[in-house]
């Protein structure tokens, strides 16, 4: 199965690659986007929130970076539904001269520490 993940090409100060959705959020949380952006970041905020399982729920532990340093999140390409909206995220980031990159790779990316129908959550080798 054939896993897609969406992220900063550059490492944070704190050596992480930040996925999509925090990319966007962070520039939500600087106060950086229109308001027609911040609609579309709450409204499907919610709707991924809705359709599928945030692993921390599951296992509060998975996004611990004591206990899975690098932790990422990767989408199955057999989610066609939640990969649809992510290009109105990559759109708020090219307006906002974000870069982000899109990895794909065609067995799993890490260790795997969380694994649904929608998703795996590893630990980069």
């Amino acid at each position: 199965m054939p896993f897609v993940r969406f992220q900063s090409p550059v490492a944070d100060d704190r050596g992480r690659f930040v996925g999509v959705f925090g990319l966007v959020n962070t520039l939500a949380r600087q106060g950086r986007l229109t308001a027609e952006q911040e609609l579309f970041r709450r409204a499907n905020n919610d709707w991924y929130d809705a359709a599928y399982r945030n692993p921390a729920a599951v296992d509060p532990s998975v996004y611990d970076a004591a206990v899975n340093p690098g932790v990422c999140a990767w989408f199955t390409t057999s989610a066609p539904h939640l990969l649809a909206r992510v290009g109105g995220y990559l759109d708020i980031l090219d307006a906002h001269g974000v870069p982000c990159v899109r990895l794909e790779s065609e067995a799993a990316p890490g260790r795997v520490i969380y694994e649904d129908e929608h998703q795996i959550v590893v630990v980069p080798h």
